[in-house]
C-alpha cells in the first residue's frame, strides 16, 4: 500500500467508516423518489470504506416522494418549510438531527460526505430564501449544522465540491488523518508515542500550515509523561486544523526541496539535477505532484534514508486513488 514501504497506515484491516448522505449510495431517497450515486465514491474511494448511509429528511418521516422544501429566513432565524403548502418543518428536522448525530458519535466516523445543495444535508451555500427576493447562498442544511457543532474535528465534505482534485485530495488525506490522530489516542498515550506520531507527520503538517507546524512542535516539546487530556484535545484540534488549510503549490515545494536536502552526498550530481529538475517542474505546472514525490520516495527507499522513509508526505493516502497525479 505504500510508496516509500515502510511508511505507517491506518490498520488495514479496519476499513475507513464515514457518513455519507444515502442518495449518494444509489438509494432513492430523494423528494422526487430519485438518488445521486456518485460513481468515485461508491466504485473508487468507496474500496476503503464502510459507508454510513443517513437521509435525514426520510428519516424525520418526510416520506418519498416528499414535497419540495427549502430554507427560508423568517424575523431573523432559518425556517425549513415546503415549498408549495409552506408548511414548517423546523421542528422536526431539528430534532431528528439532533438524535441522528447523537447516533452517529458512536458510530466510530472517520468523516462524512453530504449532499450539495441540499436544505437538511448542503455544507456550502445552501440557498436561503426572504422575501420576494432572490435566495442568497448562506446557509447550511439543518442536519449539516448539527453534525458540524457536535463532531468539529471530524472531517467533513459535500459531494460537489468533490469535483474539484485539490478538494478532493485534501478531504481524503484529512480522513485518513484524523483516523491516524485517533489511532494515536484510543489508548493512553505517553510523550514518546507522541513524538513518533509527530515526526511522522512533520513534512505534511508544513505543506498545509507552517504556523500550526511550529505551533504543535512546541506542544509536543512541552510533554512529559503521559499525554493528559488537555494536551490530547489541544493536538488534536491544531492538527486537524492544519489539515483543513490546503496545501498550495509552493508549500509542497518547500517541502519537497527540504526532502532533497537529505540527498546531499548520498545520490550523484546527475540525479540529484534529475530530482531538482523534477521539483522545478512541478513548481512550474508542468507535472503533478506525484512526479518529484515518486523520485524522492525511489532514492529514500535506495539509500535507506529512514527520515524520509517514515513520513507520512510520502503517501498519505492509497497510492491506487491516484489523488497526486492530478494536483
Amino acid at each position: 500500500m505504500s510508496v516509500a514501504g515502510t511508511v505507517p497506515q491506518p490498520d488495514d484491516a479496519r476499513p475507513l467508516r464515514l457518513g455519507i448522505s444515502a442518495c449518494l449510495l444509489g438509494a432513492k431517497v430523494r423528494f422526487d423518489g430519485g438518488h445521486k450515486r456518485d460513481p468515485f465514491l461508491v466504485d473508487t474511494f468507496g474500496r476503503y470504506v464502510e459507508w454510513v448511509p443517513v437521509c435525514p429528511e426520510e428519516e424525520a418521516g418526510f416520506g418519498t416522494p416528499r414535497p419540495a422544501m427549502r430554507l427560508v429566513e423568517r424575523d431573523g432565524r432559518i425556517r425549513l418549510l415546503t415549498i408549495k403548502d409552506l408548511r414548517d418543518l423546523t421542528v422536526p428536522m431539528r430534532t431528528l438531527s439532533a438524535a441522528r448525530v447523537g447516533s452517529l458519535v458512536a458510530e466510530d466516523l472517520d468523516g462524512y460526505v453530504l449532499k450539495k445543495d441540499s436544505p437538511s444535508c448542503g455544507l456550502h451555500r445552501v440557498k436561503v430564501y426572504s422575501g420576494d427576493g432572490p435566495a442568497a447562498r448562506t446557509g447550511r442544511g439543518m442536519f449539516a449544522e448539527a453534525l458540524c457543532a457536535r463532531l468539529p474535528l471530524l472531517p467533513v465534505e459535500e459531494e460537489g465540491r468533490l469535483g474539484d482534485p485539490r478538494l478532493r485530495e485534501n478531504f481524503i488525506e484529512r480522513v485518513f488523518a484524523y483516523r491516524r490522530l485517533r489511532d494515536l489516542f484510543a489508548a493512553p498515550a505517553r510523550a514518546a508515542d507522541l513524538v513518533r506520531f509527530h515526526t511522522r507527520e512533520k513534512l505534511l503538517l508544513l505543506a498545509h500550515s507552517p504556523k500550526a507546524y511550529a505551533t504543535l512542535g512546541r506542544l509536543v516539546a512541552s510533554v512529559r509523561g503521559r499525554v493528559t487530556q488537555p494536551v490530547a484535545d489541544e493536538y488534536s484540534a491544531t492538527f486537524m486544523t492544519a489539515f483543513g488549510s490546503l496545501a498550495s503549490r509552493g508549500r509542497h515545494v518547500n517541502v519537497l526541496q527540504h526532502m532533497a536536502g537529505y540527498f546531499r552526498g548520498v545520490i550523484d550530481d546527475q540525479s540529484r539535477a534529475h530530482l531538482e529538475e523534477a521539483i522545478a517542474d512541478y513548481e512550474g505546472g508542468m507535472v503533478p505532484l506525484i512526479v518529484p514525490i515518486t523520485l524522492i520516495a525511489h532514492y529514500a527507499r535506495l539509500h535507506e534514508v529512514r527520515y524520509l522513509l517514515d513520513q507520512i508526505y510520502l503517501q498519505p493516502h492509497p497510492k491506487e486513488l491516484m489523488l497526486r497525479n492530478h494536483v
